[in-house]
């Protein structure tokens, strides 16, 4: 029966309706409707993307909706099924009832094609800017010093060099100690975040995510099987009175502490030292994502938790997506000095998915102090083109939107007047080739705000981003 029904499955490449959206509503349809039973097995999504014809991300944005809206368990490694619970309501009708998170917006999960960045593009650090020749030059050289020995399988954590580059790093600019055995290097945010699941937690546990938070990770987290518990973020940062008050025993928490994505702030040092008293209390972890300390322009960030942690309760993930480019697919990870042998079993099983050749290219441009110049440079490049954009907004849409402060990033905020749908009209900057996206997208409760998120790290003059705002105010103004 489960293989008559998807073997029948077919998407509408013309339809407006995402991929991923065709996939989730026909196989909700199935379990609604009885085709498809509790604790039916599912296609794996290697499987089905194969039979569909599509990258596996679509398959897996899919099924973590339908598990976070508990039509569908994932069981590990033995698969995803249509969940149990279902068997315990004896009217199919109501399952189009069961309590549910508002799925992200496609463009919380999609990228536009490849090819030339699009105005306002969320993630992508300043291209025009990065130092491509002394790149090149090292990655050539890597290339020609290949040996018999660097041709064998890689470390699964990584390459001892890069690991020991990090350690260094760390120390200097971010005052974390740590050994590079405690160092795991991970191909991006996705695969990080699952070889924490992997090592740490178990189906079923309380997970604390921010609300709004960014749209990848919640996902990620009910694939596992993880209760997801949303907390609320205000000036200060997540709100732990908030968190300990629905869901004391949650086994982690997950914030961005140091530039909340995506409003921003900074988690205060108060709630910093509650966060860390409730993990050690209660045996719980904090994954500390760090994802662009770097990028801050105005005075100095508060010292990383990891720095405050005394009891090993949290892991330090960092990224080089937003320092160099997105596409080295290259993330890292600080574990406890005590779980270091967990996450060695996890790895050995995984491997790090990294290329040794991109490693070795990112620790001898971190050795040879490449890294830092251009850090310096981008803090000062960062902060110019966010004034452009700033100034533009202001100049031509001041009577829809306020620009929210901050002292870093590579994104900026807009809060928008009452009135105006973000996310209707983050639809239509999306159709005409802005790459803005809707605050509301990014909350899993009901949106408490209503705002524009807008990347600003490639507009390379201030005359680029007065055109793209031109564009967006013909859009805005369009629909009043």
């Amino acid at each position: 029966m489960t293989r008559h029904i998807f073997a029948a499955l077919r998407l509408d490449h013309q339809q407006a309706e995402p991929l991923y959206r065709q996939i989730y509503l026909r196989i909700k349809d199935a379990i609604v409707q009885g085709k498809l039973v509790a604790n039916s097995r599912l296609p794996s999504v290697r499987g089905l993307a194969s039979d569909l014809g599509v990258a596996r991300a679509t398959v897996e944005n899919a099924y973590a909706a339908l598990v976070a809206e508990g039509f569908l368990q994932s069981r590990g490694q033995a698969g995803t099924y249509v969940s149990s619970q279902l068997l315990k309501m004896p009217e199919r009708p109501k399952l189009s009832a069961v309590p549910t998170l508002s799925t992200p917006a496609p463009s919380a999960f999609q990228s536009h094609p490849a090819g030339p960045t699009q105005p306002f593009q969320l993630g992508l650090p300043a291209l025009d800017a990065f130092p491509r020749a002394v790149w090149q030059r090292i990655v050539a050289r890597q290339l020609r010093g290949t040996t018999m020995a660097s041709l064998a399988h890689p470390p699964p954590n990584g390459l001892p060099e890069l690991r020991e580059a990090i350690v260094h790093y760390l120390h200097l600019s971010r005052g974390i100690v740590c050994r590079p055995e405690q160092v795991f290097i991970c191909a991006g945010y996705q695969a990080l975040i699952e070889l924490v699941i992997n090592a740490l937690l178990k189906p079923g546990e309380a997970v604390w995510l921010e609300d709004p938070g960014y749209p990848v990770t919640q996902p990620l987290f009910s694939a596992a099987g993880m209760q997801i518990v949303p907390v609320p973020v205000d000036e200060e940062g997540m709100n732990i009175d908030a968190g300990i008050a629905t869901r004391p025993d949650a086994r982690m928490a997950v914030l961005t502490p140091t530039h909340q994505s995506p409003l921003g702030v900074t988690l205060s040092l108060a709630r910093r030292m509650a966060l860390l008293d409730w993990a050690t209390r209660h045996s719980a972890w904090i994954i500390e994502d760090d994802y662009d300390s770097e990028c801050r322009y105005y005075g100095k960030p508060l010292p990383p938790l990891k720095s405050l942690d005394r009891q090993g309760r949290v892991l330090y993930a960092g990224t080089f997506s937003k320092t160099l480019f997105p596409a080295l697919r290259m993330a890292y990870l600080v574990v406890p000095d005590e779980q270091t042998a967990a996450f060695e079993r996890c790895s050995q099983l995984r491997g790090c998915g990294c290329p040794p050749l991109l490693q070795a290219g990112v620790a001898d441009f971190i050795n040879g102090g490449h890294f830092y110049r251009h850090l310096k440079r981008m803090r000062l490049l960062y902060r110019q083109r966010r004034a452009w954009l700033v100034h533009a907004l202001t100049q031509r849409l001041a009577a829809y939107l306020t620009v929210a402060p901050q002292a870093g990033g590579i994104q900026m905020l807009a809060h928008l007047q009452a009135g105006l749908n973000d996310s209707e009209l983050a639809k239509r900057a999306w159709q005409q080739g802005l790459s803005i996206q809707a605050l509301s997208d990014w909350q899993m409760s009901s949106p408490a705000d209503n705002g524009l998120l807008m990347g600003f790290g490639n507009f390379t003059s201030y005359n680029e981003a007065e055109r793209a705002v031109e564009r967006l105010a013909v859009i805005i103004e369009s629909g009043k």
